[in-house]
């Protein structure tokens, strides 16, 4: 059978991200009830690197019902070929455009990527604004991480999918497949959505706003519920895990099975919305991750499998999973890798163990320089921790280390920026302190990335840092920095419209509109952004960007975000800031309690799973 895209695959420039066929995609089958595409708004090689594409997507193929296939954000060259053929951009499994699908499900992980939700719409033959679409199908549906905030999105998604999306989705399809057998219209679609826990659906709720521009509220009608109550897997050896997954016919970003530890995190780093919205800590067994990952690595090959989580480190049966994937890895020779691990729990007998098969180098995030600082943002790690730790890697042979840190976190002085390049000398002094066998060098980076104020986390309220600020504190740490570190940072100029983006209200919707009008595409891949055309778009609507950005929220004021119940609550969030301020820490969970109201959902507290 031939591809819709055959007479334009020799002109791009990596067809195989458009043909699919690859091992582990639905095979397409009689025809479903109800039919899905999961669309991820970036290209090919960084969608099929997401763990929760491939969970999604495999939960969504079980009902025997419903199919779903997938879609990714073409590259400009293929959207040309697309435009200039007046061709829709299609899912992979079938070559159907995106408007021959009863649900479009897309995953917002970063606000840069707002724009390819627009764009891909246009190319699939889908009108872009809630509003413009007639009927009922395609419905577009939204969740990720940016749903936190939904607001921005809130003219062109139907219905917004809060919190885990395992459960959530075969709820809201199964109301899908009734919907569509007696065919209700599109109203009562989204009011019957609105009465499922964790959906929220925009079009029921109408915002109001004060003189000084600030949201005064966001009204629901409809029956729909004042907020929204985020969704939870609380049993996560119960939920689905894709042991099948899809293998990439072409090279992606991360080429290897992700085994999911745990979601949540014990540690209350107060920048981390990640670390905040996720809450309780839900782990899945050592034996269920051997088995899941075992599986995983027979069904694809891959020769690379990656313990994931927020702190895989605080996973208490960590050495007794290592060496039962060990047995099976170590004699095929398939490398074990632990991508995020805390100085202050960093075992080198583990890590011995764990690159038996191939060594990497090894990231550490102290995230500021200074002890004060560090107390500000609750990192709760000591110079010491660091040091321990480097000195351990640097005895075990490794040579290289990387380091993260941010720069424009509240309460930061230039002696804070500074700090950072005289930790990175120490580091790079204790490798040639510990090291007798000098031949080999060590290579000390320091990767900076600037503070972008979240929801639903205790710096909500805090302003960002300008452009302009940035690049003044970037010149100093940069003439601070000695030849021996590698410093990297991020654009100031990204960081500022991901801020925008991540704080906005309904109004910025139009604004996204614009640019996306003016070709705003692609935004999170530095060759494509264009700033200047963002604060064009802003200004048309008579919005101003700083008023998103750089302005510190009053302690009463009504969030854009406010309506969103993630489990945290708001007061908790509200004292974690002014604790901040005054540079008190808080324990973590594992410790003591903080009372941040995550409990409500279940799950394992940390201070209840070590009491």
């Amino acid at each position: 059978m031939s591809h819709p895209l055959d007479l334009l695959l020799s002109r791009v420039q990596k067809p195989a991200r458009y043909v699919g066929g690859e091992v582990g995609a639905v095979s397409l089958g009689t025809a479903p009830e109800l039919r899905a595409a999961f669309c991820f708004p970036d290209t090919y090689e960084i969608g099929m690197s997401h763990l929760g594409l491939q969970i999604l997507y495999g939960r969504m193929n079980q009902p025997a019902w419903m199919r779903c296939e997938r879609a990714f954000a073409p590259w400009p060259d293929m959207e040309a070929l697309l435009r200039e053929h007046r061709l829709p951009l299609t899912a992979l499994e079938s070559g159907d455009a995106l408007s021959a699908f009863d649900l479009l499900a897309f995953t917002l992980q970063y606000e840069l990527s707002y724009s390819n939700v627009l764009n891909m719409l246009d190319l699939g033959g889908v009108p872009v604004r809630s509003a413009e679409r007639g009927g009922p199908w395609p419905l577009i549906v939204a969740g990720g991480p940016c749903a936190l905030n939904p607001e921005p999105l809130a003219d062109f998604i139907d219905i917004f999918a809060v919190g885990d999306g395992e459960d959530v989705i075969l709820e809201l399809t199964a109301l899908l497949r009734e919907a569509k057998r007696e065919q209700w219209d599109k109203p009562a679609i989204l009011r019957a959505a609105a009465r499922i826990e964790g959906l929220y659906v925009p079009a029921l709720y109408t915002p109001a706003y004060r003189p000084d521009g600030t949201l005064e509220a966001l009204t629901p009608s409809e029956g729909a519920p004042e907020t929204v109550r985020r969704r939870v897997v609380s049993d996560l050896d119960q939920a689905f895990y894709p042991t099948h997954p899809v293998v990439p016919n072409t090279a992606v970003v991360h080429e290897r099975v992700m085994l999911e530890l745990f979601r949540g995190c014990i540690r209350g780093c107060r920048f981390c919305q990640a670390g905040h919205v996720t809450r309780p800590v839900r782990a899945r067994s050592p034996e269920t991750l051997a088995r899941q990952g075992i599986e995983a690595l027979q069904n694809t090959g891959f020769e690379e499998i990656a313990l994931t989580s927020l702190s895989s480190s605080d996973y208490p049966e960590l050495p007794a999973l290592c060496d039962a994937l060990l047995d099976y890895c170590e004699p095929r020779r398939v490398g074990l890798s632990l991508p995020s691990l805390r100085a202050d729990s960093f075992s080198r007998e583990l890590m011995e163990r764990v690159q038996r098969v191939r060594k990497s180098g090894l990231t550490f995030a102290p995230e500021a320089g200074t002890p004060r600082l560090r107390d500000v943002i609750n990192k709760n790690l000591t110079e010491a921790d660091l040091m321990n730790a480097c000195a351990a890697a640097f005895g075990g042979g490794w040579t290289a280390v990387k380091l993260y840190f941010m720069l424009g976190l509240p309460t930061e002085t230039g002696e804070d920026v500074t700090a950072i390049a005289e930790l990175a000398h120490r580091v790079f002094l204790l490798w040639r302190r510990t090291t007798p066998d000098k031949t080999r060098g060590v290579r000390v980076s320091a990767s900076v990335s600037l503070f972008v104020p979240k929801p639903h986390t205790p710096f909500q309220w805090a302003a960002m840092e300008s452009g302009g600020e940035f690049r003044r504190r970037i010149d100093l740490l940069k003439a601070a920095c000695r030849k021996q570190i590698t410093l990297n940072w991020h654009d100031p100029d990204t960081s500022y419209w991901e801020a925008v983006l991540a704080r906005g209200d309904r109004r910025a919707g139009g604004a996204i509109y614009r640019a996306w009008q003016s070709g705003a595409r692609l935004d999170g891949w530095g060759e494509h952004f264009r700033p200047a055309l963002w604060q064009a778009a802003f200004e048309a609507e008579g919005l101003d960007p700083d008023f998103y950005a750089l302005r510190e929220r009053g302690p009463d004021e009504v969030l854009p975000w406010g309506h969103i119940d993630t489990g945290v609550s708001r007061a908790f969030l509200r004292r974690e800031y002014e604790k901040a301020l005054r540079g008190e820490t808080t324990p973590d969970c594992r410790t003591q309690c903080a009372g941040c109201g995550a409990s409500q959902y279940g799950g394992e507290c940390g201070v209840e799973r070590h009491a």
